[in-house]
């Protein structure tokens, strides 16, 4: 009797690393999309506070448009609200939930795991930022400046907050995190000169909250696209700064479970 070699040749073992990570990512886009509450965070409030502010004299912006010294910092704030705080709540429930320990067993790294997050937000982050530069051109906004500037600000902003969300994440308990994230949120709204400029603030105040991440995005973001500066090296510096700490941190202390 004479056997014939069969149609299916199973070949076990672990997809390519890019290909997890892309697969990984396009998950984690399509559940942060689907989320009402993630929506509600990152594109119905800032596109209310946008909308709001431009519209109504509340606070004195100085000299121009309202609308040219706020999209700016809403735009921060959205990279803000996507980046570290809804992809702090996310992944704190995942880790509670046990779906974090199920991925630790998985061929998919650490690293490949808070890569393909990252990934998801860029994606997320760019919806927002066509959304909310359609709504600010309706109302009116003329922005300059280098787009190359405004690029690298939302790369390194992203990559900050994003490290930040994954540490909050990755080490305190899920109750926390969703305490912690929106607590923070908050404040950087109020101090984070998205919506009331610094220069409001006693100078010693001014000093310290120019160092926050969402500070120097947004006044980077402002000194490009409402002045017309080139690159604003200070604050992409600091910027740089919080990215490389934020996601040191959170690859070393990040707890799957």
């Amino acid at each position: 009797m004479t056997t014939t070699t069969g149609t299916y040749a199973p070949r076990p073992g672990a997809a390519p690393l890019p290909r997890m990570i892309a697969t990984q990512a396009a998950l984690e886009t399509k559940m942060l999309l689907r989320n009402g509450e993630q929506l509600l965070l990152t594109v119905v409030i800032p596109t209310l506070l946008l909308l709001l502010f431009s519209s109504v004299d509340i606070v004195d912006t100085g000299a121009g448009k309202a609308v040219d010294f706020l999209t700016p910092g809403i735009l921060a704030l959205a990279v803000m609200s996507t980046a570290f705080t809804g992809q702090a709540i996310a992944t704190g429930f995942e880790r509670r939930y046990g779906v974090l320990k199920r991925l630790a067993s998985s061929p998919l790294p650490r690293w490949g795991l808070m890569t393909a997050k990252t990934a998801s937000v860029l994606v997320t982050e760019i919806l927002q930022v066509v959304l909310l530069t359609l709504i600010a051109f309706a109302l009116g906004w003329s922005p300059h400046g280098n787009p190359l500037a405004v690029l690298l600000l939302l790369i390194l902003g992203t990559a900050a907050f994003s490290g930040l969300g994954l540490l909050m994440a990755g080490t305190l308990k899920a109750e926390a995190t969703l305490a912690a994230a929106n607590l923070v949120f908050l404040l950087l709204l109020v101090g984070g000169g998205v919506i009331v400029p610094l220069d409001k603030f006693p100078q010693g105040a001014q000093d310290v909250l120019g160092l926050l991440p969402i500070s120097a995005l947004s006044d980077g973001l402002r000194d490009v696209l409402q002045h017309g500066a080139a690159m604003p090296w200070g604050d992409l510096g600091i910027l740089g700064v919080w990215a490389v700490v934020g996601l040191a941190a959170a690859g070393r202390f990040f707890r799957w479970e």
